[in-house]
């Protein structure tokens, strides 16, 4: 078990079941913030889809399948973010995250995703971090190009989302490129 502190008020921890109920209710009361680009939102109407997220995901971290972590403001869960899956073999891994609404425009995102893209590179050994958002969530994709990711092209009708097509732009940061970077470790 792990908790990293990133400042005074926040910090990353394992996900656990414990962290079922937070999640759901704040998935709940984020919904309408959340559903423009997040799918499962739509199809989270009870605890149980959180409970078998939650179960899943503790499973493949511990397979090192991915690593998704609990991000916690002031002591409150307040997302996740972490690799959605972890390609050992290709030294890759694809970032995803996300954050309740009140927890928006406090820079709290990009402490947390820079923290795992950190980690990904320095603990990991990981070459390469993908990052997909659609084209028009220019939250996430700001915070990819704050943590220094190439927008390296765009993939047509992506994602089904409610009633229409997501074009989708790829990012990626290559270690070489972290390493150059004004943050990067090594």
């Amino acid at each position: 078990m792990y908790t990293h502190v990133l400042d005074d008020q926040i910090e990353l921890r394992p996900l656990t079941v414990f962290h079922t109920e937070p999640l759901y209710r704040l998935i709940q009361d984020s919904r309408h913030h959340l559903r423009d680009f997040l799918i499962f939102v739509e199809y989270t109407t009870k605890e149980d889809h959180t409970r078998k997220f939650v179960e899943e995901t503790v499973v493949t971290n511990a397979k090192l399948e991915s690593f998704v972590s609990v991000i916690y403001v002031n002591e409150s869960v307040a997302g996740l973010v972490g690799f959605n899956s972890i390609d050992h073999q290709n030294k890759r891994a694809e970032i995803g995250y996300w954050l309740g609404e009140a927890y928006t425009g406090q820079g709290v995102m990009t402490k947390a995703a820079k923290a795992i893209v950190t980690y990904g590179f320095e603990a990991l050994g990981l070459n390469r971090i993908d990052l997909k958002a659609a084209t028009t969530n220019h939250k996430s994709r700001n915070i990819a190009k704050r943590l220094g990711f190439t927008e390296e092209g765009i993939i047509k009708e992506a994602e089904w989302m409610h009633d229409r097509y997501l074009d989708h732009v790829h990012c990626g940061l290559i270690k070489r490129d972290y390493e150059k970077s004004e943050w990067g470790v090594s």
